[in-house]
């Protein structure tokens, strides 16, 4: 069962989909259900059309203790034993923590713990940074606090527009995100005592970029 992924999505699903390209043809990996909070976000139909199960379970005018504990219904009725969030805009609590220890992965983009919380890109750009990026990691009850499983540098371009540099994030979000929960699938990750173990093949880098800019 370790193979069996829930993805938790809120929008577009851009990361959604990096998954679901990189496991289409993939046996020992498995998207086994992709759960929205809103019925409208477009990656439920990315996931229809791929031939996975759709939930949506609408968190407005829920205690979120009440709303994640039907996360944890649909997600243990899938069999789930990996959950990916994939721009899911909900804070979880420990009843859906608690649900899947050490097996709840977020993206981020950002370089962690740098730019927390919403809108990582624009706040990276407004900083004037060198160098930003994405993180995967495993989520814990703060604000992508979580540890740390993998990130990649994305370097800023001197003409870069806000835009520009969100494009090129969104890119290594999606080199990263599947890698990782590729790991996660075929049991090479865990967390052991807070502290990530992870089997890393040769083909494999937890961290991805490019060199830092040249000052």
């Amino acid at each position: 069962m370790s193979g069996r992924i829930g993805v938790l999505i809120s929008g577009s699903g851009t990361n959604l989909q990096a998954l679901l390209d990189a496991f289409a043809e993939d046996e020992a990996v498995d998207i086994a259900v992709v759960i929205s909070n809103k019925a409208d976000a477009y990656g439920l139909e990315r996931a229809r059309k791929a031939g996975v199960s759709t939930v949506v379970i609408d968190h407005r005018g829920k205690n979120r203790r009440v709303f994640d504990a039907e996360l944890v219904q649909a997600l243990r009725a899938h069999q789930v034993e990996w959950v990916a969030l994939a721009g899911f805009m909900r804070i979880i609590t420990p009843v859906f923590l608690d649900a899947f220890p050490g097996r709840v992965v977020n993206i981020h983009p950002s370089l962690l713990p740098a730019f927390p919380g919403i809108n990582a890109q624009q706040q990276a750009f407004d900083a004037g940074v060198e160098v930003t990026g994405a993180t995967v990691h495993f989520v814990d009850a703060g604000m992508d606090t979580g540890p740390i499983i993998a990130q990649g540098t994305v370097c800023r371009h001197e003409d870069d527009s806000a835009n520009d540099l969100k494009a090129r994030i969104l890119e290594m979000e999606h080199r990263l995100f599947p890698m990782v929960m590729r790991m996660a699938a075929e049991g090479r990750l865990k967390l052991v005592d807070g502290e990530l173990v992870a089997d890393v093949r040769t083909n494999e880098s937890l961290r991805l970029g490019g060199q830092l800019p040249v000052a």
